[in-house]
């Protein structure tokens, strides 16, 4: 992942501060999208993917150590920094506590700050590329060919796959047994700053009950879980 196609949320009420941080980044070649309060953090990061959520502790209306806890009740599992004036360790291990996976206390030096988003994003994006890399994989009699993009169900009919077709079967049988939020989906499937609407990865699951399952109305394998996201179990 490029600098240019990292894009970073910056949530802080203090304008100077919040211009100056964005500069930088900006001069780093992030994409930053803002926010100043909590409200409008949650929102930002409901409508739109991050690699990354820079994050003020005390913002008007709710507080970021909320937000976070917000988030990871909903796994959203974007990387945060948490940026803040209270400098004791409780605060510091409640905010890692909550979900916070860095936290950096003001005034900080602007070099850091920039070294610490860099190995955050760099982190994320190992993490990102660590899933299983198959090429072939079959369950209840289907077989699906990731690298022809082809597969051929139990019925022994053999049909192609779109590319996005195959990324999201792909990201589901990697985590298989567990729901894949919605979030994660955008980000794996449709990429960057483009982003579908709930129907039309709806819509994608309701094919793979169609190619894959044999009583598609009551599907075993290709399961939704309302308002978080899809789940693929093996039988």
């Amino acid at each position: 992942m490029s600098k240019s196609k990292a894009n970073i949320l910056l949530v802080e009420d203090e304008e100077h501060m919040h211009h100056t941080i964005k500069l930088n980044f900006e001069l780093e070649g992030y994409q930053v999208s803002s926010a100043y309060d909590g409200p409008q953090a949650l929102k930002a990061i409901e409508n739109e993917y991050f690699d990354l959520i820079v994050l003020d502790i005390m913002l008007p209306e709710l507080d970021g150590i909320s937000v976070v806890e917000n988030i990871r009740l909903k796994n959203i599992e974007t990387p945060v920094l948490i940026l803040s004036a209270k400098h004791s360790s409780v605060d510091r291990i409640l905010g890692l506590k909550k979900g916070a996976d860095d936290y950096l206390t003001k005034p900080f030096n602007l070099e850091e700050l920039l070294l610490r988003v860099e190995k955050l994003i760099e982190k994320n994006k190992r993490l990102q590329k660590s899933s299983t890399n198959i090429e072939h994989y079959s369950f209840n009699n289907n077989t699906i060919d990731f690298k022809a993009l082809s597969a051929t169900n139990f019925q022994h009919k053999h049909f192609s796959l779109s590319k996005k077709e195959a990324m999201l079967l792909k990201l589901l049988i990697d985590n298989k047994g567990e729901v894949v939020n919605r979030e994660k989906i955008l980000q794996m499937v449709w990429g960057y700053n483009v982003y579908p609407t709930t129907r039309t990865i709806d819509n994608f699951i309701l094919n793979f009950r169609k190619y894959f399952e044999q009583d598609p109305k009551n599907p075993k394998h290709f399961l939704s879980a309302r308002g978080v996201g899809y789940k693929f179990i093996e039988e």
